[in-house]
């Protein structure tokens, strides 16, 4: 006989853990299933986001940081250093067990909610029974009246450059080179392309950036893309864009890469390729025939805007449905929807949901970009102020950047907040806070923020916006 709950999570990841820890709270039975394998071989709840995304990619940028002030911007502060090194083991495994804290964390709250954790694959049958394949080869079924599919997503492999762990590899294996590669090949210039990127060129690679698409980061505002684009040729981010890659293959300890760009087809030899071209919900195998849930041409499970999947006590969040794969949204649907279930509102804007690249500078948006306003027909005004006009900025040798800000025209509300520079996945924050109240750029401009401190480039910007910066000529 099942098991019975009253919430059954499929998927431990962000939007599944967040999800099963919401319900637990709110006096549900819950239990959770997830199948992602830590290093010894144990469930290791958290998801791609604990394990192998957010977390371990950002303990390597900050690591590889380090390095890179130590060796190229010290100086300026009357540091010197002399024959500095980079012990890759060393920095590996502190990301490992930075990794082991936070899944084991999760481990820990499940437990104090008293929230079931199957390891195994799960899936959904019909009758709201979910089928778990073990990691010990049995299964179990469970069942309940409300079940949560959080199935994540998976990186995309190219038919022409498959995953070897070794020459070729994805986001995973990005993390885990036992050396610096001399040369590193990088298909595709979003988020993961340009953090990973950035973490083996700031630790002596050699690193080129195939992207097919002829505009750089074309989701962000123009002239954010511009001056982070300026900023990375700078560290040494060989990027080329329009460059169409047809062919990746292995020779001894070497990848061939063949590609065609504005010049023609041409070749590029790496020490290791990294394959970042964007990933795909993961939901192959987790439904059965029979369970009213259906699928979108990319493989997504069909929700409607609370999450439901149209089939009676069927949800769906996370990676795994329509909107932008960010650990954050998961979060926020998730919780959601564990509130929906009992009986309580749950709601997400997504018109206000942040986006982050932690590279450096760092990069940060949230609302409308210019283009989608004038697309739009929306009439707006915008202001802007560089990080090389704060004090803050300059006493820490980070002035690239600035904080731009677009206000409705006439009711002068947020309607979108970019920036590029330094800490700006911190200074997104107060952009999303005024954006939720429903604020206005003259609500930002009035606000007293502390000097010296870089998030007066958000006053100053929202000054700018009826051109009344105090620090530039308007």
């Amino acid at each position: 006989m099942a098991d019975q709950f009253d919430v059954i999570v499929i998927g431990g990841g962000p939007a599944g853990y967040h999800a099963a820890i919401r319900a637990a709270q709110l006096g549900l039975k819950t239990a959770c299933i997830d199948n992602f394998k830590g290093k010894d071989g144990k469930l290791a709840l958290g998801g791609t986001c604990l394990n192998v995304g957010c977390i371990p990619s950002k303990a390597l940028l900050d690591s590889s940081r380090q390095f890179w002030n130590l060796t190229q911007h010290f100086d300026v502060h009357g540091i010197t250093t002399k024959d500095a090194k980079i012990d890759v083991a060393t920095m590996v495994g502190r990301k490992d067990k930075i990794v082991k804290q936070f899944t084991g964390g999760v481990a820990l709250l499940f437990k104090g909610n008293k929230i079931a954790a199957y390891d195994g694959f799960g899936t959904l049958l019909p009758n709201k029974v979910v089928s778990v394949k073990r990691f010990d080869g049995t299964t179990t079924e469970l069942t309940a009246p409300n079940i949560i599919l959080a199935a994540g997503s998976t990186s995309i492999e190219l038919p022409f450059a498959r995953f070897d762990g070794k020459n070729i590899v994805d986001n995973a294996g990005a993390l885990d080179f036992d050396k610096v590669p001399k040369r590193l090949g990088v298909i595709g210039a979003g988020v993961i392309g340009l953090e990973l990127g950035s973490v083996w060129r700031r630790l002596g690679a050699e690193v080129t950036i195939l992207e097919a698409l002829p505009d750089f980061l074309g989701a962000a505002e123009k002239d954010v893309a511009k001056v982070a684009a300026k900023e990375f040729a700078k560290q040494g981010l060989d990027i080329k864009l329009g460059a169409k890659v047809s062919k990746a293959e292995v020779k001894g300890d070497t990848v061939e890469v063949t590609y065609t760009d504005a010049k023609g087809e041409a070749k590029l030899v790496v020490d290791k390729l990294l394959v970042a071209v964007g990933r795909r919900a993961a939901t192959n195998g987790l439904l059965a025939e029979g369970t009213g849930v259906q699928l979108d041409e990319r493989g997504r499970v069909v929700v409607d805007e609370h999450c439901h999947t149209g089939a009676d006590g069927i949800w769906a969040v996370g990676d795994c449905v329509r909107g932008p794969m960010l650990a954050h949204k998961g979060f926020e649907e998730g919780i959601a929807v564990a509130e929906l279930i009992a009986g309580k509102p749950g709601h997400i804007n997504y018109d206000t949901i942040p986006w982050v690249i932690y590279t450096e500078p760092e990069i940060a948006w949230a609302g409308k970009t210019e283009d989608e306003l004038k697309k739009a027909g929306i009439a707006y005004k915008a202001g802007a102020f560089p990080f090389a006009a704060i004090g803050r900025a300059v006493a820490m040798n980070e002035t690239a950047g600035f904080v731009k800000i677009l206000a409705h025209a006439e009711t002068d509300r947020l309607l979108g907040v970019h920036m590029v520079g330094p800490g700006v996945s911190e200074l997104i924050a107060e952009a999303v806070v005024a954006m939720e109240f429903h604020g206005s750029a003259e609500d930002l401009a009035r606000i007293i923020h502390a000097h010296p401190t870089l998030s007066e480039a958000v006053h100053e910007a929202a000054l700018a916006v009826d051109k009344r910066a105090i620090h530039k000529v308007n």
